[in-house]
């Protein structure tokens, strides 16, 4: 939840900077229905259907970050999308790297005041993680707690240099 909380808060700083939302429109984006289906398919295994084959869930989390990777492949060209795709890549990184599932720190869950639950979760904290500093190891308490990854960071940059750029006032012609 936090980081569609996130993402709003990028959205949000665009009119605030003068920038035209309306301008997204003009994006010439390719493979469009890959980054809804990536969402889709995260959403059923982790909230719609947690319980059920852990390696099935792990491959369908997988095949979901597979999914973003050829739709930031696809739209490389966009300003910002290169940030985007390191960060995900990173967290592809540490996912592979631990069977599925990205690394949590389980310091940074309770700092944050999470609390682990039954079924398959996306983030969890794993024995002996591999690549755990790419994991979730930024605690976020609050309202909204959750541990975020370095790679989500640069996500949040990229979706804010993606949006700064595509949104921004044109600039004036010279005189």
């Amino acid at each position: 939840m936090i980081l569609i909380v996130l993402a709003a808060v990028c959205i949000i700083t665009v009119p605030i900077t003068g920038g035209h939302l309306s301008r997204l429109s003009e994006l010439p984006l390719r493979w469009l229905w890959m980054a809804p289906a990536a969402l889709v398919l995260q959403t059923v295994i982790v909230t719609i259907v947690p319980g059920g084959n852990e390696r099935l869930h792990a491959a369908a989390h997988v095949a979901s970050y597979l999914l973003v990777g050829a739709f930031l492949w696809g739209n490389r060209h966009i300003a910002g999308v290169k940030l985007i795709a390191v960060g995900a890549l990173s967290n592809t990184l540490a996912i592979l790297a631990n069977g599925g599932v990205m690394p949590a720190a389980r310091t940074a869950q309770h700092l944050a005041g999470l609390a682990e639950s039954g079924g398959f979760q996306n983030s969890a904290a794993v024995s002996h993680p591999s690549l755990l500093w790419l994991g979730d190891i930024i605690p976020v308490p609050g309202p909204l707690p959750n541990v975020m990854s370095i790679g989500d960071c640069i996500i949040f940059f990229g979706l804010l240099t993606l949006l700064h750029r595509q949104c921004r006032r044109p600039a004036l012609a010279p005189a």
